[in-house]
């Protein structure tokens, strides 16, 4: 079977938990995909996500809210934030959250390594919004960053 890199992609290193990258990017997606972990395990999942700029505004919340009642823990950062302000985006995320179960870590990659350091045996770690990208989007400026690469690192250091 062929699998599509960046939807539910798996990354196994040796680590005691588990890790998946995902494309979700949509208030829509989001709970799909977390909803689909659910439904298969009662592990702790521990998400990474953010909203990308210059897109809907209307949505950031509705994204935070979908994370709080569906993660056991967010970590919310960056995700493509385009010409907005990254703090401002992230501001708007935590509004929908209804309960403390998220901490803000801007830079995408100190999140990325905060959850993997926070993960337990037998937690899950979806890292969603960036999927197949290999890039983030600041300003006019696309800079290469490789979600991938970042896990592995952190992993076998």
């Amino acid at each position: 079977m062929n699998l599509v890199p960046g939807r539910l992609e798996s990354l196994d290193y040796g680590q005691e938990f588990s890790i998946f990258i995902d494309y979700a990017h949509t208030q829509d997606a989001l709970f799909n995909v977390l909803s689909a972990i659910k439904e298969v395990t009662d592990a702790k999942i521990i998400l990474v996500f953010g909203c990308g700029g210059n897109r809907d505004k209307t949505k950031r919340p509705e994204m935070g809210k979908v994370a709080g009642d569906l993660s056991d823990f967010s970590f919310v950062t960056s995700d493509n934030p385009r010409g907005e302000n990254p703090s401002v985006i992230i501001q708007e995320v935590v509004e929908g959250f209804e309960q403390d179960n998220y901490k803000v870590i801007e830079n995408r990659q100190e999140a990325i390594e905060k959850a993997l350091e926070y993960a337990k045996s037998g937690d899950i770690v979806l890292i969603s919004g960036k999927g197949h990208e290999n890039y983030q989007i600041f300003k006019d400026q696309t800079v290469a960053f490789d979600e991938r690469q970042i896990i592995r690192q952190w992993i076998l250091s």
